[in-house]
């Protein structure tokens, strides 16, 4: 009996003992050094990828998009684009968030619907009228057939941070308007910020929208 006692306790002392140096290890010491490696190589996407204004404040993330709308008016359901700013791709996403007004998702995905069905489609017509209408400005008319598949279409995850060059060129005229800006240097601007492929072959050439309008803020800012 002394001697079945003698070795649960001996197991039990043996089984925390163990708890204790993996709580330790995998609980303390890997989480440390796995921040501190991050934070030292990668500090920028340890962080989340932030992007900072002007004034050092952090606005956002550059993995993350952001909807850039006026306050909804009362009785309107949708807000309208805020058109002195550069606009995203549309985000039809899985649902709608009441706490995160700045995107209207509760969750990442897609539309989920075919190519073919009826109220995509319609989408894509009235979102391709809307940014020819958007976009056109006195002595500059976008021409239908120039509209670019990402400024009509969501992403698969609906939270795209980027658009096309196309996509941001189409919109230079607009935004220079609405900001009192020449149109030369609204251009110039979505030039210094349009990224090539990556290692040269990967992907597409993108604008990151949000880190294009902060800019734009600061040039503005600056006048």
């Amino acid at each position: 009996m002394n001697n079945s006692v003698s070795n649960t306790a001996r197991l039990l002392g043996a089984g925390l003992r163990a708890l204790l140096v993996l709580t330790l290890v995998t609980g303390v010491l890997y989480p440390l050094a796995v921040t501190g490696i991050g934070q030292g190589l990668f500090p920028d996407r340890a962080n989340g990828s932030e992007i900072t204004a002007a004034d050092g404040k952090v606005v956002g993330s550059s993995l993350i998009g952001q909807a850039y709308n006026l306050p909804l008016k009362d009785g309107q359901e949708t807000p309208e684009p805020d058109l002195k700013w550069f606009q995203g791709r549309p985000a039809n996403g899985l649902g709608t968030n009441s706490v995160n007004t700045q995107y209207e998702l509760i969750l990442s995905g897609a539309t989920n619907r075919a190519a073919d069905n009826a109220e995509l489609v319609q989408w894509v017509k009235d979102a391709k009228a809307a940014v020819v209408k958007d976009n056109s400005v006195d002595g500059y008319t976008v021409n239908p057939a120039d509209v670019p598949a990402d400024a009509v279409t969501s992403s698969g995850s609906g939270l795209d941070p980027d658009i096309s060059p196309e996509y941001a060129e189409i919109q230079v005229h607009r935004v220079a308007e609405r900001n009192g800006l020449p149109v030369a240097q609204v251009d110039k601007l979505v030039d210094a910020h349009t990224d090539g492929r990556q290692l040269g072959f990967l992907g597409e050439p993108r604008v990151n929208v949000l880190e294009l309008n902060t800019a734009l803020k600061a040039l503005v800012a600056g006048r």
